[in-house]
């Protein structure tokens, strides 16, 4: 058997693994009832599920982070993700996202801020899941920051569903300017690797690792609370150690609660 034939094997096997991942996480996806084709924009919910604490009777101030699928097809490969802060004695919630809609009908910046949404509302019918909570003095220093650090973000007038910039590289980069937060961000959160390419070696998201992008399309993350991942294309595989579980591309996490 010549060199060449015996390699045939092993890079046949890999590539067979390497397009199963790819392509069976979202088709999985799909099967399991996480993201559904069905569900008309128009008339899908955005309603609260309970997860935020009543302002009345939590007056600390409070941070939340949280993700849920994203509408349509594409919700078989991806989260979207947002920020709800509640001030010291505040009444109501502030909402902060990146909204695409928002360039695409000639707006001049994709950025939402609002209170007119509840915090933990599903997106369009998708139910969200909390990814980070602060209270206290810590939540009251993310957001005495908060504004400054949404001023800064350097994509507010543009939006791209992939590789970014989007609403997941937003919120990711809130994480990277923010490493009082600790925000290990969804491995299906497409777009959270989206990086400029001055930036292409860096901090995770989280501050616990550190990440090499270029330009979300490839690269690879090790730290602390991300474990190890591997971005191809924007499709993230990888392992949590800390807390056992596999991610897969477009399932997301499969295993412990992180």
């Amino acid at each position: 058997m010549s060199p060449v034939t015996s390699l045939r094997k092993p890079v046949s096997l890999v590539a067979f693994v390497f397009v199963s991942l790819m392509v069976g996480g979202p088709v999985l996806a799909l099967a399991v009832g996480d993201a559904s084709l069905s569900r008309d924009w128009r008339t899908a919910s955005r309603a609260s599920i309970g997860l935020a604490p009543d302002p009345a009777a939590h007056r600390e101030p409070i941070v939340q982070v949280y993700a849920a699928r994203t509408v349509g097809w594409r919700g078989a490969f991806a989260v979207h993700t947002w920020l709800a802060v509640k001030p010291e004695g505040g009444d109501r919630y502030t909402r902060y996202e990146v909204i695409g809609w928002r360039i695409y009908r000639g707006g001049d910046s994709a950025v939402s801020v609002g209170m007119d949404r509840a915090a933990d509302g599903e997106w369009f019918g998708a139910r969200p899941e909390l990814l980070r909570e602060l209270r206290g003095a810590k939540a009251a220093a993310v957001i005495a920051r908060l504004p400054g650090v949404i001023a800064a973000y350097p994509y507010a007038g543009e939006y791209r569903a992939w590789p970014g910039p989007n609403s997941n590289t937003f919120i990711a980069w809130i994480g990277r300017e923010m490493p009082e937060l600790e925000l290990a961000m969804p491995s299906n959160a497409i777009g959270k690797d989206y990086v400029p390419i001055t930036q292409a070696i860096g901090w995770a998201p989280s501050h616990t690792g550190v990440q090499v992008s270029l330009y979300g399309l490839a690269g690879a993350i090790i730290g602390r609370d991300e474990g190890l991942e591997i971005n191809v294309l924007g499709l993230v595989t990888g392992v949590d150690f800390r807390h056992p579980a596999l991610k897969l591309p477009g399932i997301g996490r499969l295993g412990a609660p992180a």
